[in-house]
């Protein structure tokens, strides 16, 4: 069987957890810790987890609000952190006794029951990667923070059966926004964030009969309204407005079977 769940997801923080149980075995990557140690803690526990439970940690890139606590973590737990290593230098290549692992695009590696496959994004960091998650059966895509779907992206995520998206921006909110003019280039440029349409243009791409969930994640809370973003999903998957997910910064999400 195979699950996620947000643990939060906006320009404040972001973390996801996978999970995956086979034969009595259960195996749980954490996608990104870009909270306190303290704050990721608290939103584990509402998870029904410890950071004991956690087998490793995936950092997709080096931004704040994705890297977060995943040094202290895995010191404080002996967690081994997978990253590129464009991320791993620009977080000052900092010392992880050990548990660093280096990940690459297009190579899997094992996390117990899960197999993982990293790819490359276009976005403003060093060498930014997003996630493929399985377990033999079911696939879930994890795609935050990017400027735009290449043909690599749409093609290592086809077939997914669920789907964490990112939905950041709606590109009117951003263009009236207060945000200065060379924020606005960054956030909606191709090496920025996906605008609420390019997200539901790649989630049609994407679209088959085995996809069960897209959940709309790293919604702006400036440049954004999550019902907007549903509006938009309902019409790109088909379905009703008030049925379509969406992860906040303070909740994120429920348990979801893959």
């Amino acid at each position: 069987m195979l699950r996620f769940r947000s643990l939060g997801s906006g320009s404040t923080g972001n973390a996801a957890l996978v999970e995956a149980t086979s034969g009595g075995r259960t195996s749980r990557l954490l996608i990104d810790c870009g909270f306190g140690i303290r704050q990721l803690d608290q939103r584990l526990a509402r998870a029904g987890l410890a950071a004991s439970d956690i087998d490793a940690v995936f950092v997709t890139h080096e931004h704040g609000d994705h890297v977060g606590c995943a040094h202290t973590l895995s010191r404080r737990n002996r967690i081994p952190v997978w990253m590129s290593e464009g991320t791993w230098l620009a977080t000052g290549a900092r010392d992880f006794e050990g548990q660093l692992r280096l990940a690459r695009d297009d190579e899997d590696f094992a996390v117990g029951e899960l197999s993982v496959h990293p790819f490359t994004v276009p976005h403003d960091a060093r060498e930014p990667l997003q996630l493929r998650c399985t377990d033999g059966h079911r696939t879930l895509g994890v795609l935050t923070d990017l400027g735009h779907a290449t043909t690599h992206v749409l093609a290592r995520l086809a077939g997914a059966h669920s789907l964490l998206l990112e939905f950041n921006h709606d590109s009117e909110l951003l263009a009236n926004s207060a945000y200065p003019p060379f924020l606005k280039m960054r956030v909606g440029g191709n090496y920025g964030h996906l605008s609420n349409q390019a997200a539901a243009d790649i989630a049609r791409a994407l679209l088959h009969d085995g996809l069960r969930h897209v959940v709309a994640a790293h919604l702006s809370e400036q440049n954004n309204r999550p019902e907007i973003v549903r509006r938009l999903m309902a019409q790109a998957l088909g379905g009703d407005e008030a049925e379509m997910l969406t992860a906040n910064a303070a909740e994120g999400s429920p348990w979801l079977d893959v």
